[in-house]
C-alpha cells in the first residue's frame, strides 16, 4: 500500500529538521580538570584603548598553559593604570584555567598590582573584577623544545599590521617575552641569539627592523628551571 504524497512529504521535513538539530549541537567537553583550579600570576598589556591579559605560566601543573585574552574595560581608571604603568600583574582569586583554554568568557576576581607582586609591587585594586572577553591565544606548555640560541615566536593579529609576537617556550631555562609591532615591513619569527635566554635588550633589537615596537613583557626568572 501506497502512502500519500503529503505522509511522505511530512516525513522527510521531520527527519531533516531533526538532522539539523544534531548538526547544531556543540560536542560534549571532557570535564574540568580540578587541578587546575588555582591562584594564577597574570600581567596586563595595553595597545592604545585595548587591555589583554597574559598568563605568567610555569612548568609544573597547574601552571603549565600558555593564555592570552582580551579584556573588556569599562572602569577608565583602571584603562589609565595600565595604560600608563611600566608593569601591571594580578593575583587571581582560585579559577580554573582550562575554561581559557576552551576559549570561554570568564569573568574573574584578582587583586591588582602596580609592578610585579611576586617582587613587592604595590596593592592597586582588591577584589577587582575583570572580564577576560576573548582569547587570542592558547598553548599548553607540554612536549617542549630543548632550550636553544634559535628563538621561535607566536604571532597573534590584532587588526591592520598590528601583531603581538609571543615567545614560544621551551624548556628550561627559558624565557617569557611579549612584544606588539605595527608592521612595516618583512619580521622574523625564529631567529638566532646569542645565548639561550638572551636579554630585553637584544630581543628588542632583533625586532628593531618590523616595525614601531613597543616592549609588552619580559620574564628570565620564572622560567629558569
Amino acid at each position: 500500500m501506497r502512502l500519500p504524497y503529503f505522509v511522505y512529504l511530512f516525513i522527510s521535513i521531520i527527519f531533516c529538521t531533526s538532522s539539523l538539530v544534531n548538526a547544531e549541537e556543540p560536542p560534549e567537553l571532557p570535564p574540568l580538570n580540578p587541578k587546575y583550579e588555582a591562584e594564577h600570576a597574570m600581567v596586563l598589556v595595553n595597545k592604545g584603548s585595548s587591555v589583554y591579559a597574559i598568563n605568567i605560566p610555569s612548568f609544573e601543573l597547574p601552571y603549565d598553559m600558555h593564555v592570552m585574552y582580551k579584556v573588556d574595560v569599562s572602569d577608565i581608571p583602571f584603562l589609565d593604570l595600565v595604560r600608563d604603568a611600566e608593569l601591571v600583574t594580578v593575583k587571581s582569586k582560585p579559577f580554573n584555567i582550562q575554561r581559557l583554554m576552551r576559549g570561554e568568557e570568564v569573568a574573574i576576581t584578582a587583586d591588582v598590582y602596580l609592578g610585579d607582586f611576586r617582587q613587592g609591587g604595590s596593592l592597586v585594586y582588591s577584589d577587582k573584577l575583570i572580564e577576560l572577553s576573548e582569547q587570542l591565544f592558547t598553548r599548553e606548555l607540554t612536549d617542549l623544545s630543548p632550550a636553544s640560541k634559535w628563538q621561535q615566536y607566536d604571532m597573534v593579529t590584532l587588526k591592520n599590521n598590528e601583531r603581538i609576537y609571543i615567545h614560544q617556550i621551551t624548556q628550561p631555562p627559558s624565557y617569557h617575552h611579549i612584544m606588539f609591532v605595527d608592521l612595516s615591513g618583512a619580521c622574523l619569527q625564529k631567529f638566532r641569539t646569542s645565548t639561550e635566554v638572551p636579554s630585553a635588550g637584544e630581543l628588542n633589537y632583533k625586532f628593531i627592523n618590523c616595525g614601531t615596537l613597543k616592549p609588552m613583557f619580559y620574564d628570565a626568572e620564572s622560567l629558569s628551571k
